[in-house]
């Protein structure tokens, strides 16, 4: 691979996630992202096994790779970062969601650019801004309704954690088969929906913050 189409591939999951870990006002521990990211990269294996079973070569379920991978990522966040004495606040879902996620896309990414490697280039800034993002997306709404359902036990948070984003990443999927301007719809609405729950999580920090200072 050229150093033009290594960073084409793997520099936008890695902004993305750049951007996340430092809208967090109270920053995670560094040996924990590297866990979480990758493990999001460890799943990508068990996602290629699943996919290939659930969608025949050549098949029009493409759409259903949203409900494999979207379980296998919930899982990371149900069974392993849960437990973990630093996911510790709500913005922490959306921070590890998005990096378990992330660490997803940044192999997936890979897997194509090297797949279709004549096509690299093209391949991997179509994914820039299409692929990638929807990943990044999915992470956020998981870990806010994770985050929800952890520290604010609002309704039943921990099922949308899996089922929204699994039925949001299953549509894109689907749309993605079809037409590529109604996909960069998709994108484009989805990412000021996902904008405003990320707000939300910030908007949570800056008063848990100031009431903080408050108190010192």
């Amino acid at each position: 691979m050229s150093t033009t189409l290594i960073i084409l591939t793997f520099a936008p999951p890695l902004l993305i996630l750049a951007y996340i870990i430092r809208a967090d006002k109270f920053p995670e521990p560094i040996d924990a992202v590297i866990k979480v990211f990758c493990l999001g990269i460890g799943i990508t294996f068990f996602a290629g096994i699943l996919n290939s079973m659930v969608i025949p070569e050549g098949s029009n379920r493409a759409y259903l790779a949203g409900v494999t991978e979207e379980s296998l990522k919930y899982l990371v966040l149900l069974f392993y970062v849960r437990k973990q004495d630093y996911f510790d606040e709500a913005m922490d879902g959306i921070v590890y969601g998005v990096l378990v996620s992330l660490g997803f896309a940044t192999l997936e990414n890979y897997h194509y650019v090297i797949r279709f490697i004549e096509h690299g280039q093209e391949i991997a800034v179509l994914r820039a801004f299409s692929a990638i993002p929807l990943h990044a997306m999915c992470g956020v709404i998981m870990g806010f309704y994770f985050g929800m359902a952890n520290f604010y036990h609002v309704g039943q948070n921990y099922i949308k954690a899996l089922l929204v984003p699994m039925c949001v990443h299953a549509a894109y999927n689907f749309i993605a088969g079809y037409s590529f301007y109604l996909t960069t719809i998709f994108i484009l609405i989805l990412f000021f929906q996902v904008k405003n729950l990320h707000a939300t999580f910030i908007a949570l920090q800056q008063k848990k913050f100031i009431e903080g200072e408050t108190k010192i």
